[in-house]
């Protein structure tokens, strides 16, 4: 093909290329001066002569004004069906959006594909996604387009239900007795129905005469969330700062941070007295408030501005400091969480984080084979049911 154009005098403007099991598809927009009749001849016939397809299309001055793309769109699904993204064309359509390039930026532990789109409002495109993710059962990010999106240096993480799989708080209670009252108000605070200051305090006080030698037990229980190693190694790498915040205990979170090498932790502290502990926390309670606080000293302390924050939770209490980074993260949260914050993660993989961040599959494992480290398999999970509709 170049070799045909380079006979004629063209400018190349723009090439894309996607191959698909073994299958090419090449575009090349050129601009000239010259009578392109001539051209297209010379390149049909090139394009004839080694068996391929070719279709030419001339325009005139004027007749099309190149587009800038204005938002990057990271669609993620378990599995994600075609009627998701012929659902999402639909709407992009009605609204006057233009898809840009699509390419997949994951094939395992979900498949996600990364869009780049034109769009001339940004409130109806953020509506229209929405509704298609809810409607179709699969996730839909939407981000404005531009450095800021790889700019990224700071992200936190809620503990409880989304760095671990459980509340460490009802591990705890499993030891007096006392868990089915502790997991009811977990999950009032949780709905932001109770306060959550009050509700750690009412919580804490049934575990009273625990020996501390229980701690030891539960840091040996926790079991981290599917894809968080992955996740904190990755972004070590790429030279983010990783820190925690939690409503939980620092008797807990501190060692768990200190294992997979992350860079701040802070928690609520647990009384101890004699070797028991007294059913109260010490200093400055966690809260919602606490968060918010925590993220911005983070940042402050990394020198980074807000908008180069990222803030991952799943409960009301992560609220304000998912409003307050960059990019909010709700993580397998109540409704409430989903609906506020800026983004919503629904499959239980929190590596799944890394492709709203522009960072693909393949070069998760690129990374991990060059230094040796083995890409876990990920375990077999039923998919998701969209709602409206019945499944197992």
């Amino acid at each position: 093909m170049f070799t045909a154009l380079a006979t004629h005098s063209v400018e190349v403007l723009d090439i894309d290329q996607a191959v698909i099991r073994g299958q090419l598809t090449l575009g090349v927009l050129v601009r000239t001066t010259e009578d392109a009749e001539p051209i297209k001849v010379d390149v049909e016939r090139a394009m004839r002569s080694m068996g391929m397809t070719v279709r030419v299309g001339v325009d005139q001055p004027g007749d099309a004004d190149r587009r800038t793309a204005t938002h990057v769109i990271v669609v993620l699904g378990r599995p994600l069906q075609a009627t998701a993204i012929g659902e999402l064309a639909l709407r992009f359509g009605t609204l006057g959006v233009n898809i840009e390039s699509i390419r997949r930026i994951a094939d395992y532990p979900v498949t996600g594909l990364e869009l780049t789109v034109s769009a001339p409002d940004d409130e109806p495109l953020r509506l229209a996604v929405v509704d298609v993710a809810a409607a179709a059962g699969v996730d839909i990010a939407v981000e404005r387009i531009g450095i800021a999106r790889r700019a990224k240096r700071l992200i936190v993480f809620d503990v409880d239900s989304t760095l671990i799989t459980g509340e460490v708080i009802e591990m705890l209670a499993d030891h007096t007795g006392t868990r089915s009252r502790v997991e009811e108000i977990t999950a009032a605070a949780m709905r932001g129905e109770l306060d959550f200051a009050d509700s750690l305090r009412e919580r804490v006080r049934v575990l009273a005469g625990l020996d501390e030698s229980v701690l030891e037990e539960v840091r040996a229980e926790v079991v981290l969330t599917p894809g968080a190693r992955t996740l904190v190694r990755t972004l070590k790498r790429l030279g983010f700062m990783v820190a925690v915040v939690s409503g939980g205990f620092i008797e807990i979170v501190g060692p768990l941070a200190a294992e997979l090498g992350i860079d701040r932790a802070e928690a609520n502290r647990l009384e101890i007295v004699d070797g028991r502990l007294t059913g109260k926390v010490v200093g400055e309670i966690v809260d919602r408030a606490g968060k918010e606080r925590a993220l911005r000293r983070f940042a402050a302390d990394a020198g980074l501005p807000l908008s180069r924050t990222v803030a991952i939770g799943d409960g009301a209490n992560d609220l304000d400091m998912l409003a307050a980074a960059g990019l909010g993260v709700a993580f397998n949260a109540k409704p409430v969480v989903r609906e506020l914050a800026h983004t919503a993660v629904n499959v239980p993989y929190l590596d799944a984080v890394l492709f709203l961040l522009g960072i693909s599959r393949e070069e998760v494992e690129e990374a991990d084979a060059a230094d040796g480290t083995p890409t876990p398999a990920p375990p077999l999970l039923p998919t998701r049911t969209p709602p409206g509709r019945t499944g197992s």
